[in-house]
Order: structure tokens, then C-alpha cells, then sequence
């Protein structure tokens, strides 16, 4: 069952101290020269990256999150990449999550979750779009899911904002049906539910009013870093009875400001990681892995009163 996802995420971040994702979103023209010098295929350098961002990220991070999109564009090859990056994942102890956006009728859904299952994924990003029943057979083959809510994008607002009847936005009635959607699936130790949602940090404006409606949601937060969210804007989507990271209620996640690190170089991102060796490119996705371990350890600690 789902709860059982979400109280492996609970002890996976309680080990590392921080509720912290990384993205796994390679871009073969933004890998580091050395890589795709050594590698005879797109798939293949994307794939030895993405294992290089792994072993540098895993010492600090919980959970990882695979863009499936920068895999499937180089066909089988590149689903076959992401199979073992999936399976060094899980070998390093890192929470898998599938970020494939699916959101098909139950039919359909059901084929796509036991894709993910295969994968060895541990929750699956969805769109409700079609109706709660594009959410349900993830849950039926136990996997966690994060429903998207209200995203990062910026042109998300002209789909996610409209007032409906009742006054409230479209991402409200969406967060209202995710909190009744997890009620079966909660943790009641943790008070926390395995379905999910996916709440951009660029949306912290209505990060409380989300929390209010979904009280026992774990937020999956992108737009973290490169996208300018801070982590004041963690903060108003924080759990307000939260003991600690592992029950704060989020999972912050960031991709290019983690495996695309800027060093005080002054030397621009796409050119630091082309020319770095492979030594200091992974050196320098651990030290950005851990300064986002660190600053997102101190939003989720609990005020001291």
C-alpha cells in the first residue's frame, strides 16, 4: 500500500537530515565534456552522467527524481539507461521517483503503473486532469504518487487559477480532491498520506491556503534554485504540527542548480561542467547537494518556543 511508500520516505529522510530531491533531468549538451567524449552514444552519456550524479548526491539526499522525458527522447536505449540508473538508485538506498506526469484513463493507467512498478520506481508524478481514476492504479500496485496541483511554471496560471463557482481556484479543487483521495492511504503514525502533490516553490503565495486544504500531503516542491524558489517559500507550505523533517510535509526538490552546479567561478554553468574533469564535476554536485541539504534542514526545523 501507498502508506507503506510513505513511511520509507519518513525514515529515508530522518537518515539524511533534510527532505531533499534531486532532479534528474540530463541534457546531453550540457554534460561535462569527458562524458560525452568517453561515451559512443547520447543514451550512454546520459547514462553515465546520471550514475555520476547518484554516487555524488546519495551520502546527503533521500530521494531522487528522474525526468523521464531526458531518457525516452533517445528511444529503448534511453529507457534501458534509465532502468539502471533506476536500479543504481535503489542499490544506493535512494527513494525512486518517476517523474512521467502520466494521466490516462484507468484503462490506461493501469498499464502505465505497472510500468512504473517494473522500473522499480517508488511513486510516479501524475495529472488529474482525467478524473480520480487516473490516479488509482498507482495506488493499487502500491506505489506513491504526487498529483500535480499547482505547478511551477509560469504558464501554468492561465489553467490552475481561474475561480471556480465556488470562488475557489481550479488548484484548490484539485488539492481538495487529493486530501479526500489519500484518506485511505494515510500513515496514521506519521499523519501523513502516500498520495501527494505536486506544488511548485514559485506558488509559495498560496502555499498556505494548499497546506489548509491538504494538511496530510507530502508536497513535492520543484522550482527550487535555478527557478528562484527559496527556502522562505518552503516555509509557508511546511506542516504546522511537523516534528521534524521527516513529518514536515514536503520534499523539495531542485535539478539544475544541483547537477549543474556554478562554483564562485564567475564562469558560466554550461561552460564550468563541459570543461571540469570527472573528479571535480562530481565534487561540485556534492558540495550544491549539500549546501540544499543544509538550507532546507534549517527551513523544516521546528521554532523553538
Amino acid at each position: 500500500m501507498p502508506r507503506v511508500f510513505i513511511a520509507r520516505l519518513a525514515e529515508a529522510i530522518a537518515a539524511k537530515g533534510s527532505p531533499v530531491c534531486v532532479g534528474l533531468d540530463p541534457v546531453l549538451e550540457r554534460l561535462p565534456q569527458a562524458v560525452r567524449n568517453a561515451s559512443g552514444t547520447p543514451a550512454a552519456a546520459i547514462e553515465s552522467f546520471s550514475l555520476g550524479v547518484l554516487e555524488a548526491a546519495a551520502p546527503v539526499a533521500p530521494a531522487v527524481k528522474i525526468q523521464s522525458a531526458c531518457f525516452e527522447r533517445y528511444g529503448s536505449a534511453g529507457y534501458a539507461a534509465m532502468e539502471r540508473v533506476a536500479s543504481r538508485a535503489r542499490e544506493l538506498g535512494l527513494m525512486v521517483i518517476y517523474d512521467a506526469k502520466r494521466g490516462d484513463i484507468g484503462i490506461s493507467a493501469r498499464h502505465y503503473a505497472e510500468a512504473a512498478k517494473n522500473l522499480g520506481a517508488d511513486a510516479i508524478t501524475a495529472s488529474p486532469y482525467l478524473g480520480p481514476e487516473t490516479i488509482e492504479p498507482y495506488l493499487e500496485v502500491a506505489l506513491g504518487v504526487f498529483v500535480l496541483v499547482r505547478t511551477s511554471n509560469p504558464g501554468s496560471a492561465p489553467v490552475q487559477t481561474p475561480a471556480l463557482m465556488d470562488g475557489r481556484g481550479v488548484a484548490h479543487h484539485i488539492a481538495r480532491i487529493v486530501s479526500r483521495l489519500g484518506q485511505d492511504h494515510r500513515d496514521d503514525a506519521l499523519g501523513l498520506s502516500g498520495v501527494g502533490a505536486v506544488v511548485g516553490a514559485t506558488q509559495s503565495s498560496e502555499g498556505a491556503a494548499l497546506r489548509a486544504v491538504m494538511p496530510d500531503q507530502v508536497f513535492l516542491i520543484p522550482g527550487f534554485g535555478a527557478q528562484g524558489g527559496t527556502a522562505d517559500d518552503i516555509r509557508a507550505m511546511l506542516r504546522p504540527d511537523r516534528t521534524g523533517a521527516a513529518d514536515a510535509g514536503v520534499l523539495v526538490t531542485a535539478s539544475r542548480s544541483i547537477i549543474y552546479p556554478n562554483p564562485d567561478s564567475g564562469v558560466e554553468p554550461k561552460k564550468q561542467v563541459q570543461n571540469e574533469t570527472a573528479g571535480d564535476w562530481q565534487k561540485a554536485i556534492a558540495a550544491a547537494a549539500e549546501r540544499m541539504r543544509d538550507e532546507i534542514a534549517a527551513a523544516v526545523t521546528p521554532e523553538r518556543v
